[in-house]
C-alpha cells in the first residue's frame, strides 16, 4: 500500500528485468529530472537582477523584489500542483501540462533577452523592435509559466515519497537529506559558474541552453509516463483535510469556548465527531502531530528571508564591487559558489559526526541543535554583510562593464564579501537537511507528505517576507536603506535590521528546540490508544480482569454480606 503497485504489463512477463533493476531505473530517471529542473531554475535566478536592471531598466530594489517573488512562487507551486493532481486534473495529465508550461516559460525568456535592436535588415531599418512594456509583459508571463511548471515537476515527478523513505531510521534519513542537498548544490554550483558566465560575458543569447535542458527534462519525463514510473502516493490524508480540522476546531472554540476548561487534551480535539466536530479521530490526531511542528516552521520564515539575500542584497553588493581578477571579469553569480563550497565540504564531515552520534543510543542526539547553530550563522552572515557594505564604500569608485552596460562601482575586490557567503553556506548545510528530517520523521507516515507541504508553504512565506522587507525599507526610507546606487544610500542599515531580527529568531527557536529531541519515538503511539475500537478492547480487558479478581477472591466476611 505504500507504493504504487505493479501496473498491467509491468510484471509477470518473461524477459523482464528484475524488480531491483526497475527500481534503479526509476531512481535514475527521477534524479535526472530533478537535476534538469534545478539546472533551469538556477539558470533563471542566477542573473535575473542584472537582466532586470540592465535590460528592462528596473531599479535595484525592484529587481530584488522580482527575484525573491519568483523564488517564493516556485517554492509554493508544488503545493498547488499536488492539490490539483489529487482532486481536479489527475497526475499524468497535470505532468504533461506542467512540462508544456515549463518549456514555454524557459523558451520565452531568451526571446525577451534577445537584442533585436542589433539585428538590421539594412543600415536604416531594424529587423524588429520590442517595446519595454511588451518586454515586461512577456517577461512576467514567462516567469509565471516557468514557476508553475517547476511546481508540477517537483510535486509529481520528483516528490520525496518517490525515494521510498518510509522504513528509514533517523540516521538514514539525515544521511539521505544531507547527500540529496549536496547533489542539488553541486548542480547549482555548475550552473552559477557556467550559465552566469555565458549570459554575462560570452553571449547573452546562449541562454537558449536553458530551454534545451528543459526539453531534455521533458523527454525523460515522457519516458517515465509511458513506462508508468510516475509515483502515486497514498491519498488517505490531504492538505484540505488538515486545514479543515484546524478551522473546524477554531469554529467550535468560538461557539463553545467554555469547553476549554473540560478534560480535552488540546483545542484541536473539538474538531472530533464525538465533541461536536466533523472529522474522525484519526484525522484529528494526525493534525495534532503536525501542529507540533508549526513552531519549527514559523521560525524558518525569517531564516529563509536571510537565505534569499544571496540572489538579492548580496548579489547587488557583488555587482557593485570590483569583479576583475587577473585580467578576467568574474560573473556576478559566480560568487554564489563561495556559499556552496562550505556545504560541499561540511556534508561528508557531518556524515562522520552523525554516524558517531547515532551509534550511541544514550546521547539523545537531535538535529535541532544544528538548526540553532545554523540560524546563528545566518544572523552573523547578515551582520557581516552590513560591515562589508561600510568597508566597500571606503574604496574609490571605478568604471566596470557588465552585460554591455558601464557601471560605476567600488574598487574593492569582490572576494572581500566572501565571509558573508561562507556563513550562509554553513547555515544551509546545517539547517535545511535537519529541518527536512524533523518535518519528515516527527509525524505519522500518512502525514509526511502534508508535513513537507507545510514546510514549503513557510519557506515560500519567507521569500515573500524578504520581498516585503525590501519594498517597505525602500518606501519607508525614501530609498535610503535599499538604494538603487549603493554608494548613495545606507544598505548596511537594512542588513543590521535583518540581523537583529534573525538573532531574536535564533533565541526564540533555542527556547523550544528541546521539543524536537526525541527522534526515536513512534508518532503513532501517542494516539494509538485513543481510537474507539481500541478503547473498547481496553474496556473488555478490564472487565475480564475484574471478573477474574472476583472469582479468585476469598469468601466475603459477614460484615460485607450485611
Amino acid at each position: 500500500d505504500k507504493e504504487q503497485g505493479p501496473l498491467p504489463g509491468r510484471s509477470g512477463r518473461a524477459g523482464e528485468p528484475p524488480q531491483a533493476e526497475k527500481k534503479l531505473h526509476e531512481a535514475v530517471c527521477v534524479l535526472l529530472v530533478e537535476l534538469c529542473e534545478r539546472f533551469t531554475f538556477f539558470g533563471i535566478v542566477c542573473n535575473m537582477i542584472l537582466f532586470c536592471t540592465a535590460k528592462l531598466g528596473y531599479r535595484s530594489y525592484q529587481a530584488a523584489v522580482v527575484n525573491m517573488c519568483f523564488v517564493g512562487t516556485s517554492t509554493l507551486t508544488p503545493v498547488l500542483a499536488g492539490w490539483l493532481a489529487e482532486y481536479l486534473v489527475g497526475r499524468v495529465k497535470l505532468v504533461c501540462i506542467c512540462m508544456f508550461l515549463h518549456f514555454l516559460g524557459t523558451a520565452l525568456l531568451p526571446v525577451v533577452s534577445f537584442p533585436f535592436e542589433d539585428v538590421y535588415v539594412d543600415r536604416r531599418h531594424i529587423l524588429l523592435t520590442l517595446p519595454k512594456r511588451e518586454q515586461k509583459i512577456v517577461f512576467y508571463f514567462a516567469l509565471l509559466t516557468a514557476s508553475l511548471g517547476i511546481g508540477g515537476i517537483r510535486a509529481i515527478v520528483c516528490p520525496l515519497s518517490a525515494y521510498s523513505l518510509e522504513d528509514c531510521g533517523p540516521k538514514e534519513l539525515l544521511s539521505f537529506f544531507n547527500w540529496f542537498h549536496w547533489l542539488v548544490n553541486l548542480n547549482s554550483a555548475v550552473v552559477f559558474v557556467s550559465i552566469s558566465y555565458i549570459q554575462q560575458s560570452v553571449a547573452r543569447n546562449l541562454g537558449f541552453l536553458i530551454p534545451f535542458v528543459s526539453g531534455l527534462m521533458a523527454m525523460i519525463t515522457i519516458h517515465m509516463v509511458r513506462g508508468e514510473m510516475i509515483y502515486k502516493p497514498k491519498t488517505d490524508s490531504s492538505l484540505l483535510t488538515t486545514f479543515g480540522v484546524i478551522f473546524s476546531a477554531l469554529k467550535t472554540c468560538c461557539v463553545r469556548y467554555r469547553y476549554f476548561r473540560t478534560g480535552l487534551a488540546t483545542w484541536l480535539d473539538l474538531a472530533k465527531e464525538n465533541h461536536g466536530g466533523h472529522y474522525s479521530e484519526t484525522q484529528v490526531e494526525g493534525t495534532k502531530s503536525l501542529a507540533r511542528l508549526f513552531p519549527l516552521f514559523t521560525f524558518q520564515i525569517l531564516y529563509r528571508t536571510c537565505i534569499v539575500q544571496i540572489p538579492s542584497g548580496y548579489y547587488l553588493q557583488t555587482m557593485n564591487s570590483n569583479l576583475h581578477f587577473s585580467g578576467f571579469v568574474l560573473p556576478v553569480a559566480a560568487m554564489n559558489v563561495i556559499s556552496i563550497v562550505p556545504l560541499l565540504i561540511l556534508v561528508p564531515i557531518l556524515e562522520c559526526i552523525n554516524s558517531w552520534l547515532f551509534s550511541s543510543k544514550d546521547t539523545g542526539h537531535s538535529p535541532a541543535i544544528y538548526i540553532v547553530v545554523g540560524h546563528l550563522s545566518a544572523a552573523l552572515s547578515v551582520m557581516v554583510a552590513g560591515f562589508s557594505e561600510i568597508h566597500r564604500k571606503h574604496f574609490p569608485q571605478v568604471e566596470q562593464t557588465l552585460s554591455e552596460e558601464v557601471l560605476l562601482v567600488s574598487s574593492m575586490p569582490c572576494f572581500h564579501l566572501a565571509p558573508q557567503y561562507i556563513l550562509l553556506g554553513v547555515a544551509e548545510a546545517l539547517v535545511t537537511p535537519s529541518c527536512s528530517l524533523l518535518s519528515f520523521r516527527l509525524v505519522p507516515e500518512r502525514m509526511r507528505g502534508i508535513s513537507m507541504h507545510f514546510l514549503a508553504l513557510f519557506n515560500g512565506a519567507g521569500c515573500f517576507m524578504g520581498a516585503f522587507f525590501v519594498q517597505t525599507a525602500h518606501a519607508g526610507t525614501q530609498g535610503n536603506w535599499f538604494p538603487h546606487l549603493l554608494h548613495e544610500g545606507k544598505l548596511e542599515r537594512f542588513f543590521f535590521f535583518l540581523a537583529s531580527l534573525m538573532m531574536v529568531n535564533t533565541l526564540g527557536f533555542w527556547t523550544i528546540a528541546h521539543r524536537y529531541n526525541n527522534l526515536h519515538q513512534d508518532c503513532t503511539n501517542e494516539f494509538r490508544g485513543n481510537f474507539p475500537g481500541e478503547k473498547l478492547l481496553k474496556h473488555e480487558k478490564a472487565i475480564k480482569h475484574y471478573n477474574a479478581v472476583l472469582e479468585s477472591s476469598p469468601i466475603l466476611s459477614p460484615v460485607e454480606k450485611t
